[in-house]
């Protein structure tokens, strides 16, 4: 994410604006995109500010007051579906969550909802026929 244009740059802007010149104008004259500088004159004249706002990090996550009760359920079962988690954090927890959200959730904190295999593959006998050389002609049962 890019930083603001500085105060000065915004002063200037302003100051030519109201010296008469128009948004077009003041734009290739600073040098600045024509939205820039309508958008500066339009927060000044609509609200009266002129500096930059804060750069905020947008809403905080639905799930961050959960983390650690995620971690724990996730310990506790863990083959459990995503489904059957989200089912869960409604009725235990009331929150009410989407499964991708959930699945984003626990991806950023490194929890994997990877089903194991219950057996291992066998080794004795090989799972696929084996392959002839190439341009072989395959013969049909």
């Amino acid at each position: 994410m890019g930083r603001p244009y500085s105060q000065d740059l915004r002063e200037r802007v302003i100051a030519v604006v109201d010296g008469g010149s128009g948004v077009t104008a003041t734009s290739r004259l600073l040098r600045l995109s024509v939205s820039y500088v309508s958008k500066v004159m339009g927060r000044r004249n609509a609200t009266g500010e002129t500096t930059a706002r804060a750069l905020g990090r947008g809403p905080r996550p639905k799930l961050a007051d959960h983390h650690e009760t995620l971690r724990r359920r996730v310990a506790e079962v863990p083959d459990e579906t995503l489904e059957e988690l989200r089912a869960w954090l409604l009725a235990e927890h009331s929150v009410s969550i989407s499964v991708g959200r959930l699945c984003t959730t626990l991806h950023g904190l490194k929890l994997t909802r990877k089903k194991r295999r219950s057996t291992p593959p066998s080794r004795s006998a090989p799972m696929l026929p084996r392959r002839g050389p190439p341009g072989a002609r395959r013969s049909r049962p």
